[in-house]
């Protein structure tokens, strides 16, 4: 009996910025083939991406590959099934499909997002709330604004969370201060990863650090010209940009703590990766947050209350007892999300779409 093919969009593969969704479709990719050996994978991608540990069916396009180069090729191969694990299902295919969906904030801030991408999102997740045969949240908090906010099923929704939670990396003493140097940060100091806009909520995190009189280090690629001009002014910031994965581990390691009050977020996937490092977390007790962190953040209920997160942050810098409990209980809670089982759940939404 010939093994069901399974095409994926592995176009997030290929990308040079990595951010949540990139990671996401890069570490379940790689994974997946070992997770479901009785499906035939077929991963598809506009340009070649080295390194990327996937074999990639490379086919050009440098605009719009997503809805007209892709569909082509599906035509031609006749999968079983389409998995997109990050972005939109083709409107020009009738295949059976499933999508991960990471987040609606569009929905929650659709003034972040320019007219025409506004519209393709909202058209693109239309679509394949209807077409889609299953739909995957990365968070339970995903699958209920997709619940409440378009209505869809809860019956055709798996919640299959990321990975990302995996033992981190001891690291180098002397290589971390090095590091540390090179970027001008100083101990202690308060961090914060992920891209610098609106939404991200940088500028209160760096009041109230400033109130605390700690500096907060953003680390992640300057997306609102507006938050980077004003973080820029603030004597609360730093910011860093983009930087190495052996950097951003650093920062990890030799941070006070995440200082994390997003407006809304999918899944969260810095305040994973702060608390596998052991760093304590202190974010906000709504959207996704409180699924990726348990009981393992100090939480403040309004992300805008300046004056809250700054009593977050003294209790953390003034307390050695609740740092090592915070980084305990962060440890214990990161081991639960990883990759492979991810890998494993994903691959039994397939399969239970085949059927």
């Amino acid at each position: 009996m010939t093994a069901p093919t399974v095409a994926v969009d592995a176009n997030p593969l290929t990308r040079h910025v990595i951010t949540g969704t990139e990671l996401y479709s890069r570490e379940l990719c790689r994974r997946l083939p070992a997770a479901a050996p009785d499906l035939n994978f077929r991963f598809y991608a506009a340009r070649p991406a080295p390194g990327a540990g996937v074999d990639l069916i490379v086919a050009p396009m440098p605009r719009l590959w997503t809805q007209l180069r892709l569909p082509i090729e599906l035509a031609r191969s006749r999968p079983d099934l389409i998995f997109v694990p990050a972005h939109a299902v083709p409107f020009m295919t009738r295949r059976p499909a499933v999508l991960t969906v990471h987040d609606l904030a569009y929905e929650r801030f659709p003034q972040a997002y320019r007219p025409a991408a506004l519209a393709y999102l909202k058209a693109a997740i239309s679509w394949a709330e209807h077409r889609c045969r299953l739909l995957v949240t990365v968070s339970d908090s995903t699958r209920d604004d997709l619940v409440e906010l378009h209505g869809v099923d809860p019956a055709r929704i798996r919640v299959t969370p990321p990975g990302g939670g995996e033992p981190a990396p001891e690291g180098d003493p002397e290589l971390d201060d090095r590091l540390l140097r090179e970027l001008g940060v100083e101990q202690p100091f308060l961090l914060h990863v992920g891209r610098l806009e609106p939404r991200k909520n940088q500028l209160t995190a760096a009041r109230a650090a400033r109130r605390a009189d700690m500096t907060l280090v953003c680390a992640g690629p300057e997306s609102d010209p507006e938050t980077v001009a004003a973080l820029r002014r603030s004597a609360g910031a730093k910011l860093v940009g983009v930087v190495p994965d052996e950097v951003r581990e650093a920062l990890y390691r030799r941070a006070l703590a995440l200082v994390f009050p997003s407006l809304y977020e999918g899944f969260g996937f810095p305040v994973l990766e702060a608390m596998r490092n052991g760093l304590p977390v202190i974010t906000v007790a709504h959207s996704s947050m409180p699924d990726t962190a348990g009981d393992a953040a100090l939480y403040v209920e309004d992300p805008r209350d300046v004056e809250g997160l700054t009593e977050a942050i003294e209790r953390v810098r003034d307390d050695a007892g609740l740092r090592a409990r915070l980084g305990a209980a962060g440890r214990a809670r990161a081991a639960a999300f990883t990759w492979d089982r991810c890998a494993e759940l994903t691959a039994g939404v397939l399969r239970e779409a085949l059927n």
